[in-house]
């Protein structure tokens, strides 16, 4: 699953990539094919650039008479292979284009249920690295844990894969098997793991009632129907009629901005800063402030727990929280996913989704790859998975039932 936090898509046509084609008849090789002059000129721009797109089209132009299967590759085909490539020399992981059949996998993917594995993966320190895996999802029942690093998808290498050139080698039909290759830390040797591909439907939330009045709220994702969810899990903890909640938001990889605004937003007063998009210089800040839900007195008692897999809006919501004093962090440094991208409608089938911002916590402090240290880090061991022993959670309620 990839992450996708401010809708499915603004409904904005950008112009940029075949400005650059026009300008490169205008500027570039007088050797284009006439066809190819007419095409191109048919499209509107407002772009002008200085570039020398003579090398484009001496390749172009090459490869239709050198390559010998140039004849299976459509012209359009190939455009897209060069807006792929205009946007990969960003060197963002987390900018990509969409081809029509990427663009509907994309989509599909956004809406909440596809055929994969079910885990959210990133490029971190240049190694492609598991955020979490989903619950109760082949990659979850896999025994894939947050950190994950994925040295080879089957037999290759991943070294140098995009996010998404990753996603469709580990993706697939219900049914079939993919083989990762996997090195975890505190492992000495890589270890190969397979998981038989199924339909994913992204889980959302879990509540419980604990014997200790302890009210557990497991959220798994930020999908479109979370804010709902979260509200009735919060009826249920005020009929509950107990002072003390646990947010579990491990292993959470993120989702909509709007539902982090709207989670958040029960537990701060209307205007507080819960997150800022930092644009840099060219553009103004853009501030969201809670919705002033505010339901909870001074005398609310909690704990939000994150660990390695706790990604984006995650990290929004635990921010907010710890920088205004709202609840305490307990476990692991979350994982530093802190980058907005916008997925904008480029044609009626193709999409990009490029980086726009980066997320400042209402403090100012930049969420892209710190993340957040908990105000009590606690490490789960190799025994404590072993012997079956929660040690973050431990710490939690030992706070909940503590509390001063």
């Amino acid at each position: 699953m990839q992450e996708f936090l401010k809708g499915k898509f603004n409904a904005v046509i950008i112009l940029v990539v075949l400005g650059a084609f026009v300008a490169g008849v205008h500027v570039g090789a007088s050797n284009v094919p006439a066809i190819d002059k007419v095409l191109l000129a048919n499209k509107e721009t407002e772009v002008s650039t200085e570039a020398d797109f003579s090398p484009f089209w001496e390749v172009w132009n090459t490869i239709n008479e050198k390559y010998p299967k140039a004849d299976k590759i459509t012209d359009q085909e190939k455009i897209y292979g060069a807006i792929s490539g205009l946007v990969n020399s960003l060197n963002d992981p987390y900018s990509v284009f969409f081809s029509p059949e990427e663009a509907k996998s994309f989509e599909a993917e956004i809406s909440g249920n596809f055929t994969g594995v079910g885990m959210e993966v990133a490029i971190k320190d240049k190694v492609l690295t598991v955020i979490a895996p989903l619950k109760d999802t082949p990659a979850y029942r896999a025994n894939i844990k947050p950190g994950d690093k994925i040295l080879k998808i089957d037999d290759t290498v991943t070294s140098g894969l995009s996010i998404e050139d990753a996603i469709k080698l580990i993706r697939g039909e219900k049914g079939t098997t993919v083989v990762l290759t996997i090195f975890r830390e505190k492992n000495k040797d890589p270890i190969e793991i397979k998981i038989v591909r199924d339909t994913i439907n992204v889980p959302t939330l879990d509540t419980e009632l604990r014997k200790d009045g302890i009210f557990v709220i497991k959220l798994y994702s930020f999908s479109a129907n979370s804010n709902r969810l979260f509200r009735n899990a919060i009826k249920d903890f005020a009929n509950a009629k107990t002072d003390k909640l646990l947010l579990d938001l491990r292993g959470n990889p993120g989702g909509y901005l709007n539902s982090a605004v709207d989670i958040s937003s029960w537990f701060l007063p209307a205007g507080k800063i819960i997150v800022t998009e930092d644009y840099g210089e060219d553009r103004d800040t853009e501030i969201f402030r809670s919705r002033g839900y505010n339901v909870f007195n001074d005398k609310l008692k909690f704990v939000i727990l994150i660990n390695g897999g706790s990604a984006s809006a995650s990290e929004i919501v635990a921010g907010a929280m710890q920088d205004h004093g709202r609840a305490k962090l307990v476990g692991s440094k979350s994982f530093g996913k802190g980058s907005v991208q916008e997925a904008i409608k480029i044609t009626s089938d193709t999409i990009l989704k490029i980086t726009v911002a980066k997320w400042l916590t209402p403090n100012g402090n930049l969420i892209e790859e710190k993340g957040l240290t908990p105000d009590y880090e606690v490490e789960i061991t190799k025994n404590d998975i072993e012997e079956n022993k929660d040690p973050q959670q431990e710490k939690a309620v030992e706070l909940l039932l503590n509390w001063k």
